[in-house]
C-alpha cells in the first residue's frame, strides 16, 4: 500500500514461492494479535482471487477482461481488495513493521495493476456509451426537471415509440453499467492510495475525446494578426461555425463530461474538480477566447455589429450553464474569459453604432431617387435598425451609453416620457436618434427636386417606409404608438401638399356647383380645353412618380379622385350633349369621367406603361361620343 511506503521488487511468481500458502503459513500462536489473525485470514481469501487475475501469472489473465468476463467475479474482486486494504490499515496502526504488511502490499500492487488495466479498457472500449452527448442526454432525461415523454420526443406511432423507448433504455442501461463499473474501480483505487494512477488514465482518455470533439466542431485558436487580415466574408464563416459549435460544446460536450466526472469520482470532490478542470479548461479557454479575439481584431464593416451581437447573445443565453459547468475555483478562469468576451463584444457593438452614425452623417445630400420613391439610405438604415431591434442584449450593452447628440432632437420628434419608461431607454434613444438623423438627410435631399410636388411625395414615401418598418418590427416597442401616430400625421401632411401642388390646378379648373352658375357654350368649350391641357400635362408628369406603399398609393388616388371626379362628372353631364351636337365643338370633350378614373388608377407605379391603356380608353371614349 503506497501510503505505508512499501515498494517490494519481487515478481508475483517469486513472491508466491517465497511465501507459503495460508495453510502452510503460521505465526507463533502466543505472539499473534487480533490484527495479525485478521490479516492472515484476509490473505488466505485474497491471494487466490488476486493472483488469478495477475496479467503476469497467465496468458488467460493477460488477454481477458475481468469486468467483461464475469462482472459478478469483478465485484467480488473489488470487495476482496477493499477488505485487504482495511486489514492492512488495521495492522499498520498496530505493527507497521509486520512482514504480513509486505505480503499484503505486494498483493495490493498486483490488484491495482489489474484495476488500472480494467479502468483503461472500460474507458477505451466504451467511447460510444460514454459519448458526452449520450451521457448529457441521459442526465437530462433522468433529471427530475425533465418532463418530456417519449411521445413528445418521437412523432411516431405507438409501436415505433415503444421500439424507440426500448432502444433508448437499452443504451442507457449499458451506459449506466459502464459508469457504475468505472466508479467502483475509481473508489477502490482512490481509497487504496492509487488515485493518481486512476486519474492519469481517466484524464488521458477523456481529454483526447473532448479535444477531438472541439476540433471537429471547427473551434481553433486564432492569432490576432490572422483575424485582422481576414476579409469579413471569410471571418463570417468562422463566426457561424463558432455559433453552431457553442451550443453543442456547452450543452453536450462540457455538460456530458461534467456529469461523467461527477459520477465516476463522486467519492472525492478534489479529484472530481481536478479531472474536470484538466480535461475541459484548455478547450473552454479557446472557445470563449474566440469572440474576444474577433471583437478586438476584425475589420470594420457595417454588418459586423450583427455578428458581435450574435456571439454576445449566444454566450448570454447560456450563461447559467457556463457558470454551473465552471463553478470550481480552478475553472474560474474560464468564466472570467467568458466575461471578458462579453465586455469586448459590447465595446465593439458600441463602436460600430457610432461608426454607422458617422457613415449616415456622411451621406450625400444631393442624391435623389427618380420618381420620388424610397431612397436606398432609407432602406439600408431602417433594415439596419429593424435588425438591431431583434437583439434584446442591446438593452444591456447600451444601458449607460445613450447617444451623445440626443439633446439636439426636437421635442416633437421624441416622446421623452415613453422613452424614459421604456424597458430599454438607451436603446430607444439610439433608435430615435438614428431615425432623426435619417429624416434630416431626407429633408435635405428633397430640396434638390426641381418639381416641388415630387419633393413632398419623396418625403411622404420615405417617412411611410420608416413607419411601416417600425410597425412590422420590434422597433414599435422601442418607439411607441404615439411616435408612430405623429409620423403618420406628417406623412398625411406631405401627401396633402403633394396633391395641392401636383393636382391643384386641375382640380381648381373644374367648375363647381353647376346648378348655381351661368355658363355659355363658349365658356364650357374653353373650360374643357383647359381641363384637357392641364390634365394631360399633370398626368404625363405623374406617370414617372412612384408610391411603393399600396395603402398610401390608394389613399392619394382616392383623395385626388374625390376632389376631381364628382365636379367633373357634373360638368361633363351638363355639357356633353351640347358639345356633341355642334361641329365647331368637336373633340372638345376629350375625357369621360371613367377615363379620368382609369387614368388615376394607372398612376404611381413608377413607369410609363399606363399611357398605352389610357390611349385605348380615350379611343373607346371618343367612339362613344361620336355616336
Amino acid at each position: 500500500m503506497k501510503k505505508f511506503g512499501f515498494s517490494p521488487k519481487r515478481s508475483s511468481s517469486s513472491f508466491i514461492a517465497h511465501y507459503p500458502s495460508p495453510s502452510r503459513f503460521a505465526l507463533p500462536a502466543p505472539t499473534r494479535s487480533l490484527s495479525d489473525s485478521v490479516m492472515v485470514q484476509t490473505l488466505g481469501l485474497a491471494e487466490p482471487v488476486i493472483v488469478k487475475w495477475d496479467p503476469e501469472s497467465s496468458t488467460y489473465a493477460k488477454v481477458t477482461s475481468l469486468f467483461y468476463e464475469n462482472r459478478t467475479e469483478a465485484f467480488e474482486f473489488i470487495k476482496i481488495v477493499n477488505k485487504l486494504h482495511k486489514a492492512m490499515h488495521s495492522l499498520a496502526a498496530e505493527n507497521s513493521n509486520s512482514e504480513l504488511l509486505i505480503r499484503a502490499q505486494h498483493l495490493m500492487q498486483i490488484a491495482m495493476k489489474r484495476l488500472e488495466k480494467e479502468f483503461y479498457q472500460i474507458l477505451s472500449l466504451n467511447r460510444a456509451q460514454l459519448d458526452p452527448e449520450s451521457v448529457s442526454t441521459r442526465s437530462s432525461r433522468t433529471s427530475p426537471r425533465s418532463s418530456l415523454s417519449l411521445t413528445e420526443l418521437f412523432d411516431e406511432s405507438d409501436d415505433e415509440v415503444r421500439v424507440a423507448g426500448e432502444l433508448i433504455t437499452e443504451v442507457e442501461d449499458a451506459a449506466e453499467g459502464v459508469m457504475k463499473d468505472l466508479k467502483t474501480i475509481a473508489d477502490c483505487m482512490i481509497s487504496s492510495g492509487y488515485g493518481r494512477e486512476c486519474v492519469n488514465i481517466y484524464k488521458l482518455i477523456r481529454k483526447s475525446i473532448v479535444d477531438e470533439g472541439i476540433y471537429k466542431l471547427g473551434i481553433q485558436k486564432l492569432k490576432p494578426t490572422h483575424v485582422h487580415k481576414m476579409d469579413f466574408e471569410v471571418l463570417d464563416v468562422k463566426i457561424q461555425s463558432w455559433l453552431d459549435a457553442l451550443k453543442i460544446v456547452v450543452k453536450t460536450l462540457f455538460h456530458g463530461e461534467r456529469v461523467l466526472c461527477d459520477q465516476v469520482f463522486a467519492s472525492s470532490d478534489s479529484i472530481r474538480e481536478a479531472c474536470y478542470t484538466d480535461i475541459t479548461k484548455e478547450g473552454a479557454l479557446i472557445l470563449f477566447g474566440f469572440p474576444e479575439i474577433v471583437a478586438k481584431n476584425s475589420k470594420k464593416a457595417p454588418e459586423r455589429i450583427f455578428r458581435m451581437l450574435d456571439m454576445y447573445t449566444a454566450i448570454a443565453d447560456r450563461w447559467p450553464d457556463i457558470v454551473f459547468l465552471f463553478s470550481f475555483q480552478s475553472t474560474s478562469v474560464v468564466v472570467n474569459q467568458a466575461v471578458n468576451a462579453l465586455v469586448k463584444l459590447g465595446e465593439t457593438v458600441r463602436l460600430d453604432l457610432t461608426e454607422y452614425e458617422a457613415l449616415l452623417n456622411k451621406e450625400s445630400l444631393k442624391t435623389t431617387v427618380a420618381g420620388a420613391g424610397v431612397h436606398k439610405v432609407t432602406f439600408d438604415t431602417m433594415n439596419y435598425l429593424s435588425l438591431l431591434g431583434n437583439y434584446g442584449v442591446l438593452a444591456d450593452i447600451l444601458l449607460d451609453n445613450p447617444p451623445p447628440e440626443k439633446v439636439q432632437m426636437p421635442e416633437t420628434f421624441i416622446d421623452r416620457s415613453f422613452t424614459e419608461d421604456s424597458p430599454a431607454p438607451a436603446l430607444s434613444l439610439w433608435v430615435t436618434w438614428f431615425i432623426f438623423v435619417l429624416v434630416c438627410k431626407l429633408d435635405a435631399k428633397a430640396k434638390h427636386y426641381k418639381d416641388v410636388s415630387q419633393a413632398y411625395l419623396f418625403l411622404a414615401n420615405n417617412l411611410q417606409h420608416i413607419i411601416s418598418t417600425v410597425r412590422s418590427s420590434n422597433l414599435r416597442y422601442l418607439l411607441g404608438d404615439d411616435w408612430i401616430n405623429k409620423r403618420k400625421s406628417e406623412v398625411q401632411k406631405f401627401a396633402a401638399n403633394y396633391e395641392r401642388v401636383a393636382w391643384g390646378q386641375v382640380i381648381d379648373t373644374v367648375p363647381k356647383n353647376m346648378s348655381a352658375m351661368t355658363m355659355t357654350a363658349e365658356n364650357a368649350r374653353d373650360c374643357f380645353k383647359k381641363i384637357n391641357t392641364l390634365f394631360d400635362e399633370t398626368h404625363r408628369r405623374q406617370l414617372a412618380v412612384e408610391i411603393p406603399n399600396s395603402k398610401l398609393r390608394d389613399e392619394i388616388k382616392v383623395s385626388v379622385a374625390r376632389k376631381l371626379l364628382p365636379a367633373y362628372t357634373e360638368f361633363y353631364n351638363a355639357w356633353r350633349v351640347e358639345m356633341g351636337k355642334n361641329r365647331k365643338y368637336a373633340g372638345v370633350v376629350k375625357y369621360a369621367p371613367e377615363d379620368i378614373g382609369n387614368a388615376l388608377s394607372d398612376l404611381f407605379f413608377g413607369s410609363g406603361s399606363a399611357s398605352a391603356s389610357m390611349s385605348s380608353s380615350l379611343s373607346e371614349s371618343r367612339t362613344s361620343l361620336s355616336r
